[in-house]
């Protein structure tokens, strides 16, 4: 069931402090209670080591249990800071229960609504207990938002201009973030927006759309972020700074972050970073890069010069590896050291404040998971975590 979404303001000012006009967004925005309490810092850390695991929340449902490479039994948050970790990374979608949703009927995650606010605000609080960082990746649609699709969640869909769409992304974040800020969950960084290279909010499902969000049409010009025309570039941006705004609103000391992938496109690097941050003038204090061997962004030591290169260029800018595993093939790493290498050498350069692997419980096309599967349970590999030795 839909809740409609508080927010102490519109995005664009519309409202006027003696009376509360209906905003022109998609939803229907009651106002937001002065009475919010107010929540202390975001944990933070001078370097972020951080693992991506979202779908950890999934297993814990099944009861799942986690076992160090000593055959220990532990929660997933102490055992991976006894490996060095020290910042957990989650994904959240707007509606997964809503149709062409991660979690619609059919689709295999049905059985709750996973990645949701209700989860997020749960987890977030279980990260600040086991005292480790939290980076909050919002995709900003239903489904998973990627390279390949974008697409507007469905309560939004029936807006006609960016301003209306704008509105929804400042309402839609504001929420999230007074949620997070009620139970004292603060992230210390926010993604507006997940690998959004061709831009962000640019796409609509149809009757061939699967359960992985594959197969979609554009939205129309009027508001579709896509990057690929001039009015997209410009939608994108309001996007973008809708995001940030309420982000910095709820917490101006948690960092914003925009997300794309194609480091092996240096050219693809440089044409978005020069339209979001010099032409369009978008705010984020941080910039993420997903970088993997196994789709062919080559090693860590070819992203090295890639990395300096966009150091110098944008001195007010920080930096994170946002996605990693280190595979070099479908399920298939080589051991040879590239893991630990992503980390010493992103920590060794300047404003570079952060890596995430990506899922670690999870194995795929981007390579294998730090843990193997025995019956239900979780078991480190011991072999995966020699380059994450015990502390």
């Amino acid at each position: 069931m839909w809740d409609p979404y508080p927010s102490s303001s519109s995005f664009f000012g519309r409202r006027s402090s003696s009376s509360f006009d209906s905003p022109h967004s998609s939803a229907s925005e009651p106002p937001q209670s002065s009475a919010t309490p107010s929540a202390d810092a975001p944990i933070e850390f001078q370097f972020y080591t951080g693992a991506d695991i979202s779908t950890v929340q999934e297993y814990e449902r099944n009861k799942t249990k986690f076992y160090d490479v000593d055959g220990t039994e532990k929660d997933i948050f102490t055992l991976l800071k006894d490996h060095g970790f020290n910042a957990i990374r989650l994904k959240t979608f707007v509606d997964p229960k809503a149709q062409y949703g991660y979690a619609a009927s059919g689709c295999g995650h049905e059985a709750e609504a996973y990645a949701d606010k209700d989860h997020i605000v749960a987890y977030a609080q279980k990260i600040k207990a086991a005292g480790m960082a939290f980076l909050l990746d919002i995709h900003y649609s239903d489904n998973w938002a990627d390279p390949g699709k974008q697409i507007i969640p469905n309560r939004w869909r029936k807006v006609s201009s960016s301003d209306a769409l704008a509105d929804s992304v400042y309402a839609y974040t504001l929420d999230l973030m007074n949620a997070l800020k009620k139970v004292n969950s603060l992230p210390a960084m926010v993604q507006v927006g997940n690998e959004t290279t061709p831009g962000i909010l640019i796409h609509v499902p149809n009757s061939s759309t699967d359960c992985w969000g594959n197969g979609v049409d554009k939205a129309s010009t009027s508001i579709n972020g896509d990057m690929g025309t001039t009015s997209g570039k410009a939608n994108a941006a309001k996007y973008f700074k809708a995001g940030i705004k309420a982000v910095k609103e709820v917490s101006p000391s948690t960092k914003t972050v925009l997300h794309i992938e194609r480091i092996r496109q240096s050219n693809t690097v440089t044409w978005w970073m020069t339209e979001i941050f010099k032409n369009q003038r978008v705010p984020a204090d941080v910039m993420g890069f997903s970088a993997y061997t196994a789709y062919g962004d080559g090693a860590p030591d070819n992203w090295k010069s890639l990395f300096q290169t966009v150091t110098s260029g944008y001195p007010d800018l920080e930096f994170i590896v946002s996605e990693y595993n280190g595979g070099d093939k479908d399920n298939h790493y080589n051991y040879d050291g590239s893991r630990k290498r992503t980390n010493e050498m992103v920590k060794g350069m300047d404003r570079w404040i952060g890596t995430f692997f990506w899922e670690p419980t999870l194995s795929g096309a981007w390579g294998p998971a730090l843990f193997d599967w025995k019956g239900s349970d979780l078991y480190a590999n011991s072999k995966a975590f020699e380059e994450y030795p015990a502390r």
